[in-house]
């Protein structure tokens, strides 16, 4: 298979949590870890990426790609699933199949995460639709944030950008809904700064937070 893009994991610690609670957790997101698929209370230290929500406003092109889906239904879904299809973890495997490789996201994993609660982090899909379903996002919420995690959608869909769309979505969603941060995975490489294309974007060094991506662009 051509042009597949691996899925390569930055970690700088990790560690298994049994204090579930929002305070904890939190805590733990501000010290740069983040919840994994892996098992329950799985967490990886990581070049966190998160938008300040303070800070946070919609520039001119965040604004264009949103206007280009305009048309794009917004749905939140409380996990685990309360009428969960097969078609989502078919259209989540067949996106991360064609962009990553085969292996590299299980049918079996994105159901478990979506309807087992004991072995699953992640309490909240975002749903997009126009007007059947084209897109999810698997997420983690608490009341101060989002953590947006595993996204997927259609990639034979004519909806321009929709990858990005969903993304500005979500913050939206978490601005509006009083959240402090809106959690957006990791820098790993030079393919995530189009992460910092949302003003009030900063992300972790491995002991701080930073805002400057100039510093960011020398170590990825």
């Amino acid at each position: 298979m051509k042009n597949l893009k691996l899925i390569v994991y930055l970690t700088f610690s990790q560690k298994t949590i049994t204090d579930f609670t929002e305070t904890n957790i939190e805590n733990l997101y501000n010290t740069g870890f983040v919840f994994t698929r892996q098992g329950k209370g799985e967490m990886d230290q990581t070049r966190s990426v998160r938008v300040n929500l303070a800070k946070f406003k919609l520039s001119s092109e965040n604004r264009r790609i949103l206007r280009k889906n305009e048309n794009l239904k917004f749905e939140i879904i409380a996990l685990p699933h309360p009428n969960y299809e097969w078609t989502i973890h078919k259209l989540g495997h067949d996106f991360y199949s064609k962009k990553f490789g085969n292996k590299t996201f299980s049918a079996n994993k994105i159901k478990e995460l979506l309807t087992d609660k004991n072995k699953s982090n992640f309490n909240l899909l975002l749903s997009f639709s126009k007007p059947k379903p084209i897109g999810f996002a698997i997420c983690f919420q608490t009341k101060n944030i989002l953590h947006y995690s595993y996204p997927f959608y259609d990639l034979e869909s004519e909806m321009p950008n929709i990858g990005i769309a969903m993304m500005t979505e979500a913050i939206i969603w978490a601005q509006e809904n009083n959240k402090k941060y809106a959690y957006l995975g990791s820098a790993k490489d030079a393919k995530a700064l189009y992460k910092f294309q949302f003003s009030g974007t900063e992300w972790f060094d491995g002991d701080k937070w930073k805002t400057n991506t100039d510093e960011l662009k020398q170590v990825i």
